[in-house]
């Protein structure tokens, strides 16, 4: 006890505010945020062991499903499902501890529209969380968060109430008395541990995945000695939960069923905002110091009345509302921006649109401010989080002109909507709903948020038919998904799901070993020989279950000892081929695509006839397809380089894609990129290729990886060691301390199949470049034969258009002529549309 003693006081000589949660807080003695914040990561991960991790991006990493980051246990997925490479730095991980920067506006959990009208809900906020991946469980848990609210943070007791898990006949489930238990053992008093159903105590990742109880923290703002255990979960104000403690232990399958977790996990999350509204003795989020100099640089803006935390009826003119619209809003703008999320027309980039939006709407009609209000409080938002998330002091220029530019365009269009709800309801027949497709095309075309429409209509007493309004909401959604739209769930058949991976494991079935996948060399004339391989069936995989055997004509994915063939990843495209069953040299299963799972590379494959665990199998992967990839994922490495050198070095990847066919790009950039760049950049790139210069490839540990200057790494996880590649200097060089070759070439961490030596690539051609979003570019580009002959067609076409260009600034009267003009002019355009749809050179079109 003495020895807990002074280590919790030296937790709190460690943080200069001692705390206190006594009716005088709210005043100068109050701890800042930013203290709040810190004592909880020191806490964990100086009393209780845990790792320190930064926030991941708000932007997702891998998974389509999410528009962005709206939980701390988003990056922690692939441990939790059991795919998580076992070599990586997050397979490695036991107990974490951090505060996330979340999002959540659009998808399943979206609190836009409620943003502004109650003092608590947000569009970002932080979830401090700690993690415990198959390490400590309920009893640990539970003590650690007692220990922090009530000893460090001094929180008193009788104000929080405890909930749990209260059971569920219909899927088997009895009571979590163990947790019930635990708080009892620590001192909560009986009347303050509160059994609630599954909808209230039972969390769940999505419709499948893992899941399990959770037991919830509540505290009473009002006290006094009272017992609110009947206020608890009734949505009241004046009791608010403030931290959740799930415990995985179950999986939600397809069916509904629950089966037991191979590995328990601990996964909690607390709102900073919560906390540090209860430490600061506020009843209100916006009232803590998180928000109030925003809100004080906002009057300052806007020179109009100062902000009362009015909500409802009392909220005359919507002032007070529109304070923490533009207060919330401008934090998730300049999150998301410095995160590579920027407003656009889809996805989370039309989230952000509507957001950014709707703040634009309340400071232009409501609080009557002007222009760039909402840009001129970035560097407010960046003094409030830059401590705890440094990337926002880097990017605050750019996170200013983005909203200017934005704001500009929506004004602009907020006159023409007005016009048009004007002319539309002078239209309209006395006491009638407002069109519903009148507003959809607002919110559609014009990117009028719908809580904007709504505000405009009822300024005339006018209301919008919500219900037909919401059919063609629902008509578009499912027009679609209907399509082959980007981003949609893949299919996941061949994805081992995480019983299969525990079962994998505990049969000390070994991960695949994929390094023959590097099996090649130059041969004596030049070209590319790829070693062959061998490897026996350990376990097929169909109907999401490992089974022995697969029939003839059953699709079904094949896990091999070993292998030859690339799985899909790094964005590079999976290889194809064929294996054979030794003694069967006439019978082939065609390898149609090739996944990494855990660890384990899924073959998939339609058996051709009966295959069996245990069956030696020969692989022979398609190599030209292959030769194609490495070529193309060469290629994107000097175009890499060569964007940096021409752009800058502030030019940094945003994404990639390669496949024999072609290679895709995305990119920072500042701003459109110039037809003159474009063949800079092109040059470059040659002149490496005319270099032949060789590429040096070899494994070394991460952390020695990281110290590399200049290294080319994109937000992923990577396998320790982890795999460089660099062009024309060796390995060795650039690892050298205060190395600045990695500077002079391309140096990047990547563990796809590349070309032995430049020269081989040929020749690139950029054929496209455009901006997917404001500050995010695009290029595509073709290698070797495809580019040559792209550059060829692309000058052909180009010495016609200066024909026709020629004759029409000539002013010809002849009215023959200048119909055969427009007949040129009407070809030349068909051909650039069949030009640039089989990938020509977009620059030569415009000499």
């Amino acid at each position: 006890m003495a020895a807990t003693g002074r280590l919790r006081r030296r937790l709190l000589l460690a943080v200069p505010w001692r705390w206190r949660c006594s009716p005088c807080r709210g005043g100068a003695g109050c701890p800042p945020a930013g203290q709040v914040r810190a004592a909880f990561l020191r806490f964990f991960q100086e009393r209780h062991g845990h790792l320190r991790l930064p926030s991941a991006p708000v932007r997702p990493r891998g998974d389509p499903r999410l528009l962005f980051v709206n939980a701390g246990m988003n990056q922690f997925k692939p441990i939790f499902l059991g795919t998580v490479h076992p070599r990586s730095e997050l397979a490695q991980h036991r107990r974490v501890v951090n505060s996330q920067k979340c999002v959540r506006a659009g998808g399943k959990h979206n609190d836009l529209e409620d943003v502004g009208r109650d003092t608590y809900h947000h569009t970002f906020f932080e979830m401090l969380g700690n993690w415990s991946f198959g390490d400590y469980f309920k009893e640990e848990a539970c003590s650690m968060a007692w220990e922090l609210l009530t000893e460090v943070y001094e929180i008193p007791r009788d104000r929080l109430y405890v909930t749990y898990f209260g059971g569920d006949s219909s899927l088997g489930l009895s009571t979590d008395e163990e947790c019930r238990d635990i708080w009892l053992r620590l001192g909560v008093p009986a009347s303050h541990v509160l059994p609630f159903p599954l909808k209230d105590n039972f969390w769940e990742m999505g419709d499948t995945g893992p899941c399990g109880p959770c037991t919830e923290i509540h505290y009473d703002h009002v006290g006094g000695g009272r017992n609110a255990a009947a206020m608890v979960n009734q949505g009241s104000p004046d009791v608010v939960e403030i931290w959740n403690l799930v415990f995985m232990q179950y999986s939600r399958e397809v069916e509904g069923n629950l089966l037991p977790l191979p590995q328990h996990h601990v996964d909690t999350g607390m709102g900073l905002e919560r906390l540090v509204t209860v430490l600061q003795n506020k009843r209100s989020n916006y009232d803590t110091d998180l928000f109030t100099p925003i809100l004080d640089a906002i009057h300052k803006g806007c020179r109009g009345p100062k902000y009362q935390g009015l909500v409802g009826d009392a909220d005359v003119g919507r002032v007070n509302m529109a304070y923490r619209v533009v207060a919330d809003h401008v934090r998730t703008l300049c999150v998301c921006i410095t995160d590579g999320i920027y407003p656009g027309f889809s996805g989370a980039e039309l989230v952000l649109r509507r957001i950014l939006r709707r703040a634009v709407r309340f400071c232009s009609e409501v609080l009557h401010a002007p222009p760039g209000l909402l840009a001129s409080l970035v560097p407010t938002v960046v003094e409030v989080l830059g401590d705890a998330y440094p990337e926002l002091t880097k990017n605050a220029d750019q996170i200013m002109d983005i909203i200017n530019e934005n704001e500009a365009a929506f004004l602009s269009s907020l006159d023409r909507g007005r016009r048009i709800i004007e002319r539309t309801v002078q239209q309209m027949e006395p006491s009638t709903n407002f069109p519903a497709e009148v507003a959809w095309s607002l919110y559609g075309n014009l990117g009028f948020p719908l809580d904007l429409i709504d505000l405009m209509l009822e300024e005339k007493g006018i209301s919008l038919d919500l219900a037909a309004f919401n059919k063609l909401a629902l008509e578009d959604a499912k027009r679609k998904a209907g399509g082959p739209q980007a981003g949609q769930l893949e299919d996941t058949d061949m994805h081992l799901d995480v019983h299969s991976l525990a079962q994998l494991r505990s049969n000390n079935v070994p991960a695949t070993d994929d390094s023959p996948k590097y099996a090649y060399m130059l041969g004596q004339h030049g070209q590319y020989e790829f070693s062959p391989c061998q490897a026996t069936v350990l376990m097929l995989y169909r109907d999401q279950s490992l089974q022995k055997e697969a029939g003839a004509g059953q699709r079904c994915g094949v896990i091999l000892d070993r292998t030859n063939f690339y799985a899909e990843q790094g964005g590079q495209a999976s290889d194809k081929g064929y294996m054979i069953c030794l003694g069967q040299q006439e019978i082939l299963f065609p390898v149609e695509s090739v996944r990494l799972c855990g660890g384990y590379v899924i073959h998939e494959v339609t058996a051709v006839e009966t295959l069996r665990a245990g069956d030696q199998v020969q692989l022979f992967v398609d190599e030209a397809q292959r030769l194609a990839c490495m070529t193309n994922h060469t290629a994107t490495h000097l175009l890499n380089f060569a964007l940096r050198r021409v752009l800058g070095n502030s030019t940094e990847q945003r994404g990639s894609h390669v496949t024999a066919e072609r290679l895709r790009f995305d990119f920072d950039a500042k701003g459109p990129v110039t037809v003159e760049q474009l063949q800079q950049v092109e040059q470059v790139v040659q002149d490496v290729i005319k270099r032949n210069e060789v590429v040096h490839m070899a494994e070394v540990p991460l952390t020695l990886a990281r110290r590399v200057q200049g290294l080319r790494a994109v937000d992923e996880g990577y396998p320790d060691p982890v795999r460089i590649v660099s062009l024309g200097v060796p390995v060795e060089s650039v690892l050298t301390r205060d190395s600045e070759a990695a500077m002079q070439t391309s140096v990047e961490l990547c563990c796809g199949t590349h070309l032995l030596q430049t020269g081989a690539v040929e020749d690139l051609a950029i054929i496209s470049e455009r901006q997917l979003v404001k500050g995010i570019s695009r290029v595509i580009a073709v290698t070797g034969g495809q580019a040559k002959q792209a550059r060829e067609v692309g000058q052909c076409l180009a010495v016609e258009v200066d024909s026709v260009s020629l004759r029409m600034k000539q002013r010809s009267t002849s009215i023959p002529e200048m119909q055969n003009l427009s007949k040129e002019v009407g070809q030349l355009t068909k051909v650039r549309i069949t030009v640039l749809y089989r990938k020509i050179p977009a620059w030569a079109l415009y000499t």
